[in-house]
């Protein structure tokens, strides 16, 4: 199956130019911009987008719906193209996971070790979420599923010796990537935005001049929210990249453009359903097509 057609049966698709509208007017982007808001793209991300499309219609000479349909995929896929993720520039090539509760961080962990490990690549997963019950089990887990190494302390220890202790033997092995798993944090709470600083200070001290990725998860179904997430946790990890999860469900996934319109942040992945190999690197033309 290819991406757009695992993206086509996951990705509810926005519900703009469903009307009865029979030409382009002022009528049409009026109801446009309304449905692009009510899609989880946000006031200020579907002004944007109306506004470019009325001036690339007018560019185009466009008569008819469909050819603006197709000007608005355009439009979507420029605005979500992204350079490429850094590439690793010295063992180990460190990833560090964060997000809030319940977005499906751990999930999200074996899925990028399982791809990494069929890419015949060595991994290791720290368990730096120290503080929540039975989280060092449910990583222990994914190890197994995905042929990963494990580090983790006891629960309550400090997060950020865990990923010292992490890149420490991963150093020492030759291990190609290491995963870092981190608590679920609500974007405002200061104490714990700051050990997430505090774990990113680790990594830059242990791999200097390394170029880590951190990637922020974000449930697909939390709507704007998710855009005060970003811009909070860039803010204390240097966000690289977005994974969206839960884009099996009723997800439109029209934040992904308020994310990237407002906060910059490229989507990396996409998470569409609970499989090993259920997490697909991002294609903004794909998902701008899935999308209408």
């Amino acid at each position: 199956m290819s991406l757009f057609d695992k993206l086509g049966q996951s990705v509810k698709k926005l519900g703009v130019f469903g009307g009865v509208f029979s030409k382009i007017d002022d009528a049409l982007y009026d109801q446009l911009e309304e449905e692009l808001i009510l899609s989880d793209v946000g006031m200020n991300t579907a002004l944007k987008l109306v506004e470019q499309l009325r001036r690339r219609a007018r560019e185009r000479g466009a008569a008819d719906i469909e050819t603006l349909r197709l000007l608005l995929r355009e439009l979507v896929g420029e605005m979500l193209t992204a350079p490429p993720a850094p590439q690793a520039t010295q063992k180990p090539h460190i990833l560090l996971v964060i997000g809030v509760n319940g977005v499906g961080k751990t999930t999200t962990i074996g899925k990028l070790s399982h791809m990494y490990r069929t890419q015949d690549k060595s991994v290791l997963l720290a368990a730096a979420d120290t503080f929540r019950a039975a989280a060092v089990e449910q990583l222990e887990i994914w190890a197994q599923r995905s042929g990963a190494e494990l580090v983790s302390h006891a629960q309550g220890s400090d997060p950020a010796a865990v990923v010292h202790d992490a890149i420490s033997a991963a150093k020492a092995r030759g291990t190609d990537v290491v995963i870092c798993d981190t608590a679920g944090r609500l974007h405002n709470k200061k104490n714990l935005m700051d050990e997430l600083a505090k774990i990113r200070r680790v990594i830059d001290r242990e791999l200097p001049g390394s170029t880590p990725e951190v990637y922020l998860v974000v449930d697909a179904t939390t709507g704007q929210n998710a855009v005060n997430q970003a811009r909070e946790f860039g803010a204390a990890a240097g966000i690289t990249g977005l994974v969206l999860t839960k884009l099996d469900g009723t997800a439109k996934g029209g934040v992904v453009l308020a994310i990237m319109n407002e906060v910059g942040i490229p989507v990396r992945y996409v998470g569409v359903g609970e499989h090993m190999d259920d997490l697909l690197p991002f294609d903004p033309a794909a998902f701008a097509e899935a999308l209408f």
